[in-house]
Formats: C-alpha cells, sequence, structure tokens
C-alpha cells in the first residue's frame, strides 16, 4: 500500500501516510523546481506534478509554498552546518570553508541560493523566515569552531564573535557571487590563512 493508493475502506492518516521515498521524491522536485523557475513563479502544483505526488500528498506535509521552500533549505542547510572538529583551529577553519564552498558549487544550490536571496529583498516574510530558519541556525554552528578556539586559547576572549562570523563567509559568497571557483584548494588555504590573521588569532 502507498502513499497515493490503499484500501476504500480505510485510508491512514497523519504520520502513517509520511512515507520517507514519498517526501524525498517531492524534496529533490522542490529543488529542481525552484532551481528552474525561480521562487516567484514556483508553485506547490508544479512540485507536485513533477514528484508525481498528488496535492493532498504535498499539502498534508507543507501549507504553503513558503513553508516548503524554508522547511526543505533550512534542513539541508543546517545539515550541510556541522562543525568539524579537527584538533585545531586552523583546521576547523579551513574544513568548514571546504565544506561550504562545495554546498555553494552544487548544481542546485548555485541558482536557489542568489534567487532566494534576491526574493527575501522583496520579501520581508521569506527574510525573516530565511534568517531564523537558516542564518541563525547556522551561525551557531559556525559559532562553535570560534568558541572552542577560544577555549584552547587559540583565539582571543575579546574576539567579536558577530563579526568573526561574518568573516567566515562572506568571502565565499562574494567569490561565487563574480563567477569565481570558491572549491580551489589554493584560494581556500589563503583564505584560511587571512581570516586567522583577522581573527588575530594565537
Amino acid at each position: 500500500m502507498s502513499e497515493e493508493s490503499g484500501p476504500r475502506t480505510r485510508k491512514p492518516a497523519g504520520a502513517a501516510v509520511m512515507q520517507p521515498q514519498v517526501t524525498a521524491a517531492i524534496r529533490m522536485a522542490a529543488f529542481e523546481e525552484l532551481a528552474e523557475v525561480g521562487y516567484g513563479k514556483l508553485s506547490m502544483e508544479a512540485v507536485a506534478r513533477r514528484a508525481g505526488v498528488s496535492k493532498p500528498t504535498l499539502y498534508r506535509r507543507w501549507s504553503t509554498k513558503e513553508e516548503l521552500v524554508i522547511a526543505l533549505v533550512t534542513e539541508v542547510a543546517i545539515d550541510s552546518a556541522e562543525p568539524p572538529d579537527t584538533g585545531s583551529l586552523r583546521g576547523d577553519l579551513r574544513s568548514f570553508l571546504a565544506n561550504a564552498a562545495t554546498g555553494m558549487s552544487n548544481p542546485l544550490a548555485s541558482r536557489i541560493i542568489p534567487d532566494l536571496l534576491a526574493q527575501a529583498v522583496r520579501s520581508p516574510a521569506l527574510a525573516v523566515a530565511l534568517q531564523s530558519g537558516v542564518g541563525q541556525q547556522r551561525r551557531a554552528r559556525a559559532a562553535q569552531i570560534l568558541t572552542r578556539a577560544i577555549g584552547r586559547g587559540e583565539l582571543p576572549e575579546t574576539l567579536n564573535l558577530e563579526l568573526a562570523l561574518d568573516f567566515m563567509l562572506a568571502p565565499l559568497f562574494w567569490r561565487a557571487l563574480l563567477g569565481g571557483d570558491p572549491t580551489d584548494g589554493g584560494y581556500l588555504d589563503e583564505l584560511t590563512s587571512m581570516v586567522l590573521s583577522a581573527y588575530g588569532a594565537i
């Protein structure tokens, strides 16, 4: 019995029908549709059609396209933001930057991220949702790298954490937006050294 079909006498509801493979199909369809048409033209109907599911199946999980996009983008962004622990600040930072650069270079992400950032300028609700659902959680995880380094004596206790977090990802976004390759090993090595210098690493 699948989520799209079942006995006529009684159909399961709620969590009982949230089959993982169906959710995975919807997730991929949503990202592909978002990359292809952008947030402004995205529709729940198009996502359901691409995923090969009924609209009720989609709406059972997310009631609006904003809810759908925020949930999926947050899930992917947070899963990919697990802070590395190599035992040193340089190792942690270099690994973190490499992971972030790889994520930005993903064919879907490279089209979705700029579009969502542009849409957020025009949609305060989307901007708030992205900031709280993605931005704040990613920053909290990235902050673990810095607080561990302070605890190890690699960074001064007076470090401005908020500004330091801005330094961690801003160069990668800038490089990617201008068409550069953020995954280049030499670039990441030099960026790591420059950021450490800016931090006043001990």
